[in-house]
């Protein structure tokens, strides 16, 4: 991670500097990725985050190495979520997509001195985003795009008619 700004909401900030204080003290070896990650990210209030963002618990599609796509739930642990579906911010890569947005790509160093690089490609669920949505849903504040359509004949929920019109049905003398 070098060079790259990262935007963290205050929750995901207090969670790494809690990681970090827990990391020093057992002198591990992710101690200078958290500082710098740290360093290197604005904090923005909850409700304030953009979509884009990957937050804790956000649901990221990225590429390491130009590899595969992968799509994983960044959390905090992994005990409780099914295998492969989480990655946990306590590990390399769950650190570095933390605060990342879409399009971002950064470069993990690790102390051995190996590398990969890590595309965001996509945020496919943010909860912050998705608490947003629902608080105007139910504040009656429609979602961008979307419009109830109905009748303007009559009210919804009411009955409809059927019209028979003359000369429809020739009936059974025609044929």
């Amino acid at each position: 991670m070098t060079g790259t700004m990262y935007c963290l909401t205050a929750k995901d900030f207090a969670v790494l500097e809690a990681m970090l204080m827990r990391r020093r003290a057992f002198a591990d070896a992710s101690v200078p990725m958290l500082e710098r990650k740290l360093a290197e990210s604005s904090i923005v209030p909850i409700g304030m985050i953009e979509p884009d963002v990957a937050t804790l618990n956000s649901r990221v599609i990225f590429r390491v190495d130009n590899g595969p796509v992968e799509m994983r739930t960044l959390v905090l642990g992994d005990a409780s979520a099914p295998v492969g579906s989480s990655l946990p911010v306590g590990t390399w890569r769950g650190l570095c997509l933390l605060g990342m947005r879409i399009g971002q790509s950064a470069l993990i160093k690790r102390p051995d001195g190996s590398g990969e690089s890590i595309l965001l490609e996509d945020v496919a669920y943010q909860p912050e985003a998705a608490r947003r949505a629902a608080r105007n849903v139910a504040a009656g504040r429609r979602p961008h795009g979307l419009r109830l359509v109905h009748s303007a004949t009559r009210p919804l929920g009411g009955a409809g008619k059927i019209r028979q019109t003359e000369g429809d049905d020739p009936g059974p003398s025609a044929a």
